[in-house]
């Protein structure tokens, strides 16, 4: 299985002191930054775009950019999100009626291609070849728009049948995931954990960091141990 990432959502953040937070995190041990890209139109809020990533990208070098795309018109926005320094362009399913174009483009642009779905989307709408051609899958365990929503344990069945069908993929869980949550979205077979609050609001993120990425380690041990 994928190793191990922790993704803080950046939407939690002090956005007043935005380059120092992010630094912060990767400083705690977060190997990804999650940063929420809104529109007003997928989703009621508006957040972030490709001007402030650009700043984030130059004033933290080398970080990777996991971008969550809530916007309408996804394909509108890839050559302007990689240009601001996106290493990793995550659309909606939902938001797009022609997926594998879309992920071609996404990697002409030298950016990783990833696929979410909302809570009330079946893992299933995510094709094989779909799936095949991204390089990570979202699972949206709150619904998309908002931070600080309470975690919807219904939806984590989709990431044990997407890690079924895709084992060697990143898979991501999103929304009110924290060191409460995170053991039943690792032992579905997430390792890509996204968390905001939990991460951001803590006294010493670098020890919720690391106690997240210990739960992914801990049940990836475990599945092996039953392969075995």
């Amino acid at each position: 299985m994928p190793s191990a990432i922790i993704s803080p959502s950046v939407l939690a953040s002090d956005f007043g002191q935005l380059t120092a937070e992010c630094k912060r995190m990767i400083k705690g041990g977060a190997q990804w930054l999650h940063m929420d890209v809104m529109d007003g139109h997928f989703v009621p809020n508006i957040t972030m775009g490709a001007p402030i990533l650009s700043s984030v990208s130059k004033g933290v070098p080398g970080i990777f950019m996991d971008c969550h795309m809530m916007v309408a018109q996804p394909e509108k926005w890839v050559n302007d999100i990689a240009d601001a320094g996106g290493a990793l362009y995550c659309f909606h399913i939902e938001a797009t009626s022609d997926p594998i174009s879309l992920i071609e483009s996404i990697h002409e642009r030298k950016m990783k291609a990833g696929v979410a779905i909302s809570p009330d989307t079946p893992s299933t709408a995510i094709s094989d070849e779909v799936g095949e051609l991204a390089d990570m899958l979202l699972v949206m365990t709150v619904y998309p728009g908002r931070g600080g929503q309470k975690f919807i344990e219904r939806c984590v069945p989709k990431v044990t049948e997407l890690r079924a069908r895709f084992p060697e993929k990143d898979i991501e869980v999103d929304g009110g995931v924290g060191p409460k949550t995170v053991d039943v979205c690792a032992q579905a077979g997430s390792n890509v954990i996204v968390a905001g609050t939990a991460i951001f609001g803590a006294e010493r993120p670098e020890e919720v960091i690391a106690t997240l990425k210990s739960a992914v380690d801990t049940a990836q041990a475990k599945i092996q141990a039953a392969r075995s």
